[in-house]
């Protein structure tokens, strides 16, 4: 019989609270909205009533922009951004910013700005919205204007103002995907 393997150090240099590793301040902006130009809040958990596109942190150093943007919107709202009739948008746009005090404890010691990375998702309209309870309690459809007066966020509330600008791609890039190998045509 061998020896058996002691379970992974966790340092604290390299972890956050309980253990978890610290969060990377290079996140994904995604302003999820119809062809109408209506755009899904979400609202936080916690009470604190902060509406909210999709947002999120990359999982790793090398995660691109573009897959960080994917999996947020499916962890965040139960949407394929690559399914049908969807369209991922890199608007080219990047904010940088402070971050919020009481989550400091979520970054490294030392780490105090976020670079975000923003992106437009154009989705059906109807499009089924099925949340993640352990982040958002609520969802609504606002036009454009009134989605960005609603979000907490400046530069969230910037991103919605800016839609009319992206929509369609004129200064963005769709993010195209190779077709379904299992689909004909």
């Amino acid at each position: 019989m061998g020896t058996p393997t002691p379970p992974p150090v966790t340092h604290p240099a390299d972890s956050g609270p309980g253990g978890r590793p610290f969060k990377l301040p290079e996140s994904a902006l995604v302003v999820i909205h119809t062809a109408a130009l209506d755009v899904l809040l979400i609202r936080r958990t916690g009470g604190d009533g902060h509406w909210q596109s999709v947002t999120g942190s990359k999982d790793h150093g090398d995660e691109p922009f573009e897959a960080t943007a994917v999996r947020e919107v499916a962890e965040e709202t139960g949407i394929d951004a690559r399914g049908p009739g969807c369209e991922l948008t890199d608007w080219f746009l990047e904010n940088h910013y402070d971050i919020w005090p009481q989550w400091l404890h979520r970054y490294a010691p030392g780490v105090a700005r976020n670079r975000e990375r923003v992106f437009g998702l154009r989705v059906p309209p109807g499009t089924p919205v099925v949340l993640n309870p352990r982040e958002h309690d609520d969802f609504c459809w606002l036009p454009w204007r009134d989605a960005a007066d609603r979000c907490f966020s400046a530069s969230n509330a910037e991103a919605c103002l800016l839609l009319p600008r992206y929509l369609g791609g004129a200064t963005g890039s769709s993010v195209q995907h190779p077709a379904d190998p299992d689909t004909p045509g």
